[in-house]
């Protein structure tokens, strides 16, 4: 497949070097779930890129014949990771020829529990795929500080192969992926940032990560998106993400914080209805998201703030509410909330700008 933003490197002289990225989360709004062919979504997504929860991801390379691999996880090998690494190299082969010529060593480390139901693998794959084209640009002799649309538009692409909801960790701020009949910005193969009107609020929009549930999730994201083909309510959900795609469109533009949250929560309890409604069937969220989620419609009600809530895949809470409103969530948090938390853990975080290059050079 030719790609109009990538053109795969014919010669490269033997060196060696390193590339750092650091690579945010995501959490989708309108949520992805159900896939087709190479890592397509069955219908689009829209999500905020995250700030505090990321990847720090550093690869160095050195020729050698035949290539190779490793992955180190907070400093210290990880041989279980490697071979979903491999193949996602062997995906992406015939676009980076070259991983068959050097030695890649890959250090890695979180800022939040890995498969917790915060993306790790949205940052991770991101923070992988821009450290595979900060290389490539390096053996073409080419090394650009802030690197260009292409550049990114790439990263995203190739990141998606990786991990689907991956691609949108590449930008900042709010991210679509997937086509769209009324936004016609929207691929299937990669990113792009919100093409529409966004009111001044969602820029600085908060996002607290309750840890409910810090370890490893019972089913993983892969298995349930695999669920969706057969399942009895897949193009009923598939057909009422895009509608819900054209009122996001809607609210972002004017503001409307009611109208905004009351749209996440329903998509959060959707994705995990579907869930519930799969053959087999499964259940991701514990006691304590449910006990969070009804302190947070009482407090919604007696308060009149706008706090409400999303959930990924798996059983941790996010809080989204605007900045102006910090300091009376975050009593709610420490008074309400936290109880329900393992070791009463939780994340701070808000809308961010995208990934970071640290490193690059030979």
């Amino acid at each position: 497949m030719n790609l109009p933003f990538f053109t795969p490197l014919e010669q490269w002289e033997p060196m060696s070097g390193a590339v750092r990225w650091t690579s945010p989360s995501n959490i989708a709004l309108v949520k992805y779930w159900g896939k087709t062919g190479l890592q397509q979504p069955a219908n689009a997504s829209v999500s905020f890129t995250l700030d505090a929860c990321k990847t720090d991801t550093r690869v160095r390379f050195e020729p050698k014949a035949g290539g190779g691999m490793e992955v180190w996880l907070d400093g210290q090998r990880n041989q279980a990771f490697e071979p979903k690494v491999q193949a996602f190299f062997d995906k992406i082969g015939d676009f980076f020829p070259w991983l068959k010529h050097f030695q890649l060593t890959i250090e890695t480390s979180n800022t939040f529990p890995h498969s917790s139901g915060i993306a790790s693998s949205a940052s991770g794959m991101s923070a992988l795929a821009l450290n595979l084209m900060g290389i490539d640009q390096l053996l073409g002799n080419g090394v650009r500080v802030q690197p260009d649309e292409d550049f990114m538009q790439a990263a995203s692409y190739f990141a998606r192969i990786g991990s689907g909801s991956a691609c949108r960790s590449v930008y900042g701020g709010l991210v679509m992926w997937g086509a769209h009949p009324e936004v016609t910005a929207g691929s299937q193969d990669y990113g792009v940032v919100w093409p529409g009107p966004v009111a001044e609020v969602f820029n600085t929009y908060q996002d607290t990560i309750l840890l409910v549930h810090a370890g490893q999730k019972s089913v993983s994201s892969s298995v349930g998106h695999g669920l969706m083909h057969g399942h009895p309510f897949a193009s009923q959900r598939f057909e009422e993400a895009q509608k819900r795609i054209t009122r996001l469109g809607a609210i972002l533009a004017s503001g409307d914080l009611d109208a905004f949250g009351a749209l996440v929560e329903a998509e959060a309890l959707m994705l995990h209805a579907l869930m519930m409604a799969s053959e087999p069937y499964f259940l991701l969220m514990k006691p304590g998201t449910v006990a969070i989620i009804e302190k947070i419609w009482d407090f919604r009600k007696q308060n009149a703030v706008p706090v409400h809530f999303t959930l990924d895949a798996g059983a941790n809470v996010h809080l989204l509410y605007p900045q102006m409103h910090a300091a009376t969530v975050k009593a709610f948090i420490d008074n309400e909330l936290a109880q329900h938390c393992e070791q009463n853990a939780y994340i701070c975080d808000a809308v961010g700008k995208g990934p970071v290059l640290l490193e690059t050079g030979l």
